[in-house]
């Protein structure tokens, strides 16, 4: 008899591909229920659907679909046991040899804003993770999915031999068991805010999404966790190699960075003006706005174009032929954006390495605005700096009053320098980077790096620090290299000897009252 599959899926992402190698590669007889049978049977398959492999109709507006003895049988049986064989035959029940199960959205759902209870009290999934818990159970003799992610390497293991080693199923089997735990205590901690009244913490819990090559070095394992169509969770993977620990650090950078000018066309940010950014090492090595995103990029990447080798680059707005023209000579990590162009996908399928990350508003919105980071024995959560600046707060502190042209510079450079590690200084002219010192122990040092990179550039340029001076040194250094105007946070015991200097020296200083560090 040919083996069974048994597909009942929440997310279809790559189902008629795998089902069709199950079932005409393979010959695996195809056993589905409701939307998935449906989706089977729209793309040409041959699929039994459940109620008719039960001869039970489904029942109570779909909530009774999958509990029945010749489903739960046939996947907890054992094989060539003669006590499980003489029943599974008296009951007319086959055996199931693969369960390939994800269950029903009930994180995306309740991460909806105003979403009712029923709502989603009817998104909490019943036979789904019964069938996981009971193929992961049964690991010996069956084969459990639960991610669209495992699809091409199961099916590479079933090329050959026909069949999935038992270490490959008991190592699905823990994904599996992973998987229906991390669902159950996003249902209690929902609950438990229902029946308390009362916020819980925001470490709800978040699934594990793959087990990664390794961590920011070979030696370091890693697993990602991530909720699926969340953050990056929810970005589409249009081509390229699997992301890495190192990739995923410099993506959020980049696109933290990126999302201070706006982000996609719709939204709570919608972009007003393109820009572009490259990051390295997690630091932002060049940023730019411009008319057209093409413009943009070719300010970004000529910010740096030496640190930019190796980079991810972030962009507000959709990535076009012209962008992608650019970009197709230059090594680079990842791409993200919030969409692209059919052309630029083309005239970048030459690099098939290349990561193209396709980042959507709605899986950014559905985010949880939290940052959480480990330490030892414990985890840290704070809110994520990006409070919308507010330029009525600022104060020119210094007789020179900026210019216009220097104050939008002013304000570019501030919305920078607070996605560089501290201590950080930014400088910008014309709504470009031209100097970025990040990370130094001390501000002189970052100031320094930052005007080395700018170099003849820095005159009439503007310089952002991160952080308030405690000393003047940084000004006289500044000013030293043709700066015109300093923003800073202010709040220093020795701000009037920094603001004394640039009135000596001639230039604008605004402090804003709010630091941007950055560890």
């Amino acid at each position: 008899m040919a083996p069974i599959a048994l597909l009942s899926v929440s997310d279809k992402t790559g189902l008629v591909p795998f089902a069709k190698a199950l079932n005409q590669k393979h010959g695996f007889q195809l056993v589905s229920s409701g939307g998935t049978a449906k989706e089977l049977e729209k793309a040409g398959l041959s699929v039994t659907k459940v109620s008719d492999y039960t001869g039970a109709p489904e029942i109570l507006n779909g909530r009774v679909k999958t509990l029945h003895p010749r489903i739960h049988g046939g996947i907890l049986a054992k094989r060539n046991d003669s006590t499980h064989d003489a029943e599974m035959e008296q009951q007319g029940i086959n055996h199931i040899d693969v369960v390939v199960v994800n269950l029903y959205p009930f994180e995306s759902t309740i991460a909806t804003p105003n979403v009712s209870e029923e709502n989603a009290i009817e998104n909490i999934d019943i036979g789904g993770p019964a069938m996981v818990r009971a193929a992961a159970k049964n690991y010996s003799h069956v084969s459990v999915l639960t991610s669209p992610q495992q699809y091409d390497k199961f099916l590479t293991s079933l090329d050959g031999a026909n069949e999935i080693s038992e270490a490959t199923r008991k190592q699905l089997a823990l994904e599996a068991f992973e998987h229906t735990a991390s669902y159950d205590i996003a249902i209690s901690r929902w609950l438990n805010k229902k029946v308390n009244s009362q916020d819980s913490p925001h470490l709800e819990a978040i699934p594990l999404r793959q087990n990664l090559r390794y961590g920011e070095n070979p030696h370091q394992s890693a697993q990602w966790f991530s909720r699926d169509k969340t953050g990056w969770g929810g970005a589409k993977k249009l081509q390229g190699k699997e992301l890495s620990t190192n990739n995923l650090l410099d993506l959020e950078a980049a696109f933290s960075t990126v999302y201070e000018f706006g982000y996609g066309n719709k939204g709570t940010r919608p972009a007003s003006t393109p820009a572009a950014v490259v990051v390295k090492h997690t630091n932002p090595c060049g940023v730019a706005l411009g008319s057209t995103i093409d413009s943009a990029l070719k300010l970004a990447l000529d910010a740096d174009r030496t640190s930019a080798f190796g980079g991810i680059v972030a962009l507000n707005t959709e990535l076009n032929n012209s962008a992608a023209n650019q970009l197709k000579e230059l090594f680079l990590e990842c791409i993200v954006a919030p969409s692209f162009t059919e052309g630029a996908l083309e005239i970048l399928s030459s690099k098939k390495n290349l990561r193209l990350l396709e980042l959507s508003v709605d899986s950014i919105e559905r985010c949880d605005m939290k940052n959480l980071r480990s330490v030892l024995g414990g985890v840290l959560v704070q809110e994520k700096d990006h409070e919308l600046i507010d330029v009525n707060k600022w104060e020119v502190v210094t007789k020179r009053k900026p210019t216009s042209k220097e104050k939008d510079d002013m304000i570019f450079a501030w919305q920078i320098v607070r996605h560089v590690h501290s201590n950080a200084i930014a400088i910008a002219l014309n709504g470009q980077s031209i100097g970025i010192g990040a990370g130094q122990m001390n501000r002189v040092g970052a100031a320094k790096i930052a005007l080395s990179y700018a170099g003849k550039n820095a005159k009439d340029a503007v310089l952002a620090s991160d952080g308030f001076f405690p000393f003047d040194d940084t000004v006289r250094l500044a000013a030293s290299k043709g700066i015109k105007a300093i923003i800073q946070p202010g709040g220093s015991i020795r701000d009037k000897e920094s603001i004394k200097a640039c009135n000596e020296l001639g230039l604008t200083m605004m402090t804003t009252g709010r630091r941007h560090f950055l560890h």
